[in-house]
């Protein structure tokens, strides 16, 4: 039989396969080879000989792409979450989200959660700076707003919501597949972060070829796995003047005839997604020393 890993706990794998949903152990050989089934992964199984017995996944497919934390494969789409209010947005952090789903070669939904909370221009000065370059939904997980635009996007699409703790994603899926049972956590007062919640990744299917990840740990995940040289592909917005520049390695940092930093002084780039490219590329550079 074939059918999707829609939940991976202590060794057992759930696979979906039409309407049900069968528990499976992977074969030895999966260990001995080093291969681990990640949820999202396509696959082969056997069922075993009767309701007791577990059935056994004997291949898994091709993937798409894969993530090692949280163990998820065959994301189509990342919406990536950031709060307008409670915590405080925090734009570098959703730049990197953005810049790992640019890599992994996903679609993108960036979404302005809490807008019921938001207070003064922040909501506008967000979407100033990236509705041109993602499609942005603006929702509450508490109301309910905007959800209805949310599942419109993610429409056919296997997508994973991504983010720091605390910006309501559990909310956001439970809206989005009332009875789901994610938790959700409190802010933190301490920190003005969010405790993390979810423990183990399941894939939920909202019907219609949509289907939508649910993870711990993306927080935890080395999202900047981007080389110096390929960094400037992952921002749509540099990358038309890339090639413009005078020097062909040029990294857009002090170089003289620069395109990209022409285009940000011409208002082209906006300079915080500028600025958010520069300290990605010190990063890089710096873990490149060690």
């Amino acid at each position: 039989m074939k059918g999707t890993i829609v939940k991976g706990i202590a060794g057992f794998y759930y696979v979906k396969s039409g309407t049900e949903v069968y528990q499976c152990k992977a074969r030895g050989v999966f260990k001995k080879e080093g291969i681990t089934p990640f949820v999202g992964d396509q696959v082969e199984f056997d069922l075993g000989r009767d309701e007791e017995d577990d059935g056994l996944i004997r291949e898994i497919g091709e993937r798409k792409n894969q993530f090692v934390r949280p163990p998820i494969a065959n994301v189509d789409c990342f919406a990536v979450v950031l709060a307008a209010a409670r915590p405080k947005p925090n734009l570098s952090i959703a730049d990197r989200f953005l810049v790992m789903a640019e890599k992994s070669g996903t679609d993108v939904i960036l979404c302005i959660n809490k807008i019921d909370l938001a207070k003064g221009k922040t909501v506008s000065e967000i979407l100033e700076i990236y509705r041109q370059i993602y499609p942005v939904v603006c929702l509450s997980g508490s109301t309910g707003e905007g959800i209805a635009e949310l599942r419109e996007q993610m429409s056919g699409k296997r997508t994973a919501l991504a983010g720091p703790s605390g910006v309501g994603k559990s909310t956001i899926l439970n809206r989005l597949i009332p009875g789901a049972g994610a938790e959700t956590g409190d802010i933190s007062e301490k920190t003005r972060r969010g405790k993390h919640t979810t423990r183990h990744c399941e894939l939920f299917d909202l019907g219609g070829g949509t289907m939508i990840f649910d993870t711990p740990g993306f927080t935890s995940f080395d999202i900047l796995e981007a080389d110096e040289e390929e960094l400037q592909f992952l921002y749509p917005e540099m990358e038309p003047f890339v090639g413009q520049c005078r020097y062909d390695n040029c990294r857009h940092l002090k170089e003289p005839g620069c395109a990209v930093r022409q285009a940000v002084e011409d208002g082209e780039i906006t300079p915080c997604r500028y600025e958010s490219y520069k300290d990605q590329l010190k990063e890089i550079q710096e873990k490149k020393k060690y």
